[in-house]
């Protein structure tokens, strides 16, 4: 299922760009910030879970997922190129998949294992914290790849939604409805740091329900990629 030529493609794709600067830069910005917390504040529980969840979980996590993904499938396809990438005797499920493992991996290395250093420094102490965000960053992430990837085939303007999905449903309507916190990756995520970190950061979300769903986003929204790459190819869309 997992093809190495367009593991290699996908990953010149996201570094060949503007994009792969952003990845670096991401992950600097929160680890630089959980030192200036550190030094201000000393070792604080508080001033640890709102740096990770405020800015880590809500900013960082979907922030990489969405600038690694959108750089897998979207050039191509703007360009034309796609066309020649779909010409080859090759799954569309293969593309999709080996795509979606540049992503994760990105997800894996700027996302998850910053927060996990970030947890660290600001909480030496309690090495649960780090290791609750780091995984919940894992899963939440996972679920915004398929998500994006989803979305960069379906328009080419798929980072402008992909932000404002962001900026008006997971933050400004996540924060204020909470009948939103079903239908959030963000809370989700929440749910499975709350067990792990034995932390109460989303109210009334079982942890099955946040795993479950997440689950559902991820398999669902690569299935639904590799349909939509299929339409590509019988009805020559570019």
């Amino acid at each position: 299922m997992i093809s190495r030529t367009i593991v290699r493609l996908g990953v010149r794709s996201v570094f060949g760009r503007w994009r792969g600067a952003l990845l670096f830069v991401l992950p600097l910005v929160l680890i630089a910030v959980s030192v200036l917390v550190r030094v201000l504040v000393g070792e604080n529980e508080t001033g640890a879970q709102h740096t990770l969840q405020g800015l880590g979980l809500v900013v960082i996590v979907p922030l990489v997922a969405l600038l690694a993904t959108s750089g897998l499938l979207a050039p191509e396809i703007d360009d034309g190129s796609v066309s020649y990438l779909l010409a080859k005797p090759i799954s569309r499920y293969t593309i999709v998949m080996s795509k979606l493992v540049v992503a994760a991996v990105c997800v894996v290395v700027f996302a998850a294992v910053p927060l996990f250093i970030a947890g660290l420094v600001m909480l030496t102490s309690s090495p649960s914290l780090a290791v609750g965000f780091g995984v919940g960053s894992v899963a939440g992430g996972l679920a915004y790849c398929a998500l994006f990837a989803l979305l960069s085939v379906m328009s080419r303007h798929a980072v402008v939604i992909g932000l404002i999905y962001l900026l008006i449903w997971e933050g400004l309507l996540g924060g204020l409805l909470d009948g939103v916190r079903w239908l959030s990756i963000t809370r989700w995520s929440e749910a499975v740091i709350g067990e792990l970190a034995d932390l109460e950061l989303v109210e009334d979300l079982p942890v099955t329900y946040a795993v479950i769903a997440t689950a559902v986003v991820l398999v669902l929204g690569t299935w639904l990629t590799g349909q939509r790459l299929r339409a590509f190819n019988l009805t020559g869309d570019e």
